[in-house]
């Protein structure tokens, strides 16, 4: 196939560019995409039209990235970025060009991008693509390799090394020979060690959607990148987690890969949880002998792992609100539920978890399951799964009771206490503690009348 079926918003684009004299192509990813028959999830152009003649043959152009001769262009409802074909010379901050020129041939724009599957361009009249690097033939045989040497490629941008990395996981590709060994070189890594700390995350969240991530963290950890990024993930290797009662296979970094795998793969962020959830037992490795067994025992791994998830995220510019989340969920991966708890007990549990994380924690217990094989068939019908199974139907039954959940659950309020006599303060905030410890142990207790009356007699007995 020489072309490829251009959508018909960018036809109707094409006949503004042609009617004003001017070529334009669709390059990149959509193409990359098209010709895996994927559809494209946005369109980028490239034309030998300036920004400031694209700007005057279109009626809403935005100056995105008017220095690098990149405008927006909003065109029939959707905002397409387009770029003068272009060289570049010169990356002293190892991501932009130092010196960006003009050039009219399609050939010479191609040159300056980093792999073949990404150096093809289509026309928007016809389709037809110009591919002067074979990506064509490497995209056929799942293959990423750069345009030119790849030193040179990878010493342009630090942030090549680690799209290598993520487009490998994410396609399912291998890296070409002297591009992967490239990865690892010591003038690569020393610009990779440039980029900021938020270029690197955004490529960790784009890794996280992958089917398999485990795939790019060994390629990272091969290459040296990690130890860069995610070192706190590297004191996991080698540390052992088997004994002789036979719970893991696996050491520590293997574990956490294998469970971020094991998490639902459309949400990158309960991925992210998998992937750092045991990032504390280095440090809390303890190891005996019982009886001749050896015996390896993590306590409070949790409350480690936390802390470090917490220093990382912040350390790659994660937001406050994605940090919560997932220390959150970290904090409690390690809930232990027994078929004795009291409906109470279960309550509280929700009331400790809080209903909106109950999901994303039981899909993180799961995910840690499948990390101690790297598989699901072990999942199946086990006795841990049957536990967990029967806890989530009795906390769905709890959920659909509707009971209270936190003090604005209660019948009553602060101001309905006052309006009793019990006096605005501490002790205020003591006895609506105490009506709420009541209402979980028994639901039927939160009416109105009954709350009140059971306030006055603590109300009474403290005073």
């Amino acid at each position: 196939m020489d072309c490829i079926k251009i959508p018909r918003i960018l036809n109707k684009m094409n006949e503004i560019f042609e009617q004003n004299g001017y070529e334009a192509y669709l390059v990149g990813g959509a193409v990359r995409d098209m010709l895996m028959g994927k559809t494209p999830h946005d369109w980028d152009i490239t034309t030998n039209a300036t920004p400031e003649q694209v700007t005057g043959i279109f009626h809403k152009v935005i100056p995105t990235g008017i220095a690098h001769g990149t405008v927006t262009v909003h065109f029939m409802g959707n905002e397409i970025e387009v770029t003068t074909f272009r060289t570049e010379s010169d990356y002293s901050d190892g991501r932009h060009p130092d010196k960006v020129e003009y050039t009219g041939k399609i050939e010479e724009d191609l040159s300056r991008r980093d792999f073949t599957m990404n150096a093809i361009a289509a026309s928007l009249k016809d389709g037809h693509l110009v591919d002067p690097f074979c990506g064509k033939k490497d995209i056929s045989q799942k293959t990423i390799r750069t345009v030119g040497k790849p030193v040179e490629r990878f010493t342009e941008d630090g942030l090549r090394p680690v799209r290598a990395v993520r487009f490998a996981s994410q396609l399912g590709f291998k890296i070409e020979k002297e591009t992967l060994e490239a990865l690892s070189l010591e003038e690569t890594l020393k610009k990779t060690a440039g980029i900021s700390p938020e270029r690197f995350r955004d490529e960790l969240m784009k890794l996280l959607g992958a089917e398999k991530p485990s795939e790019g963290f060994k390629l990272m950890e091969k290459c040296g990148i990690l130890q860069i990024f995610m070192p706190e993930l590297l004191k996991g290797k080698n540390c052992i987690q088997a004994d002789d009662r036979g719970y893991h296979i696996f050491d520590v970094f293997d574990h956490n890969i294998y469970a971020c795998d094991g998490a639902p793969r459309e949400k990158p962020l309960l991925r992210l949880a998998a992937l750092l959830h045991d990032t504390g037992k280095p440090d809390s490795r303890t190891e005996h002998q019982e009886n001749g067994i050896k015996i390896v025992n993590f306590y409070n791994h949790e409350r480690f792992s936390k802390e470090i998830a917490e220093k990382l995220m912040t350390r790659l510019k994660f937001s406050n609100a994605q940090i919560e989340y997932v220390c959150h969920l970290i904090s409690l991966h390690m809930f232990h539920y027994e078929p004795s708890w009291t409906d109470a007990a279960v309550r509280r549990f929700l009331v400790k978890t809080g209903t909106e994380y109950v999901d994303d924690l039981f899909s993180l217990r799961l995910a840690d399951m499948y990390g101690k094989y790297n598989e699901n068939v072990r999942l199946h019908d086990s006795a841990a799964c049957k536990c967990l199974l029967e806890f989530k139907t009795r906390i769905e039954k709890q959920e659909e009771l509707n009971s209270a959940m936190s003090l604005k659950d209660l019948a009553v309020n602060g101001k309905d206490l006052i309006n009793q006599g019990i006096p605005a303060g501490k002790q205020l905030g003591l006895i609506l503690n105490e009506l709420f410890e009541t209402v979980l142990e028994d639901p039927s207790q939160n009416t109105k009348d009954k709350l009140i009356e059971i306030a006055i007699n603590i109300y009474k007995r403290d005073s």
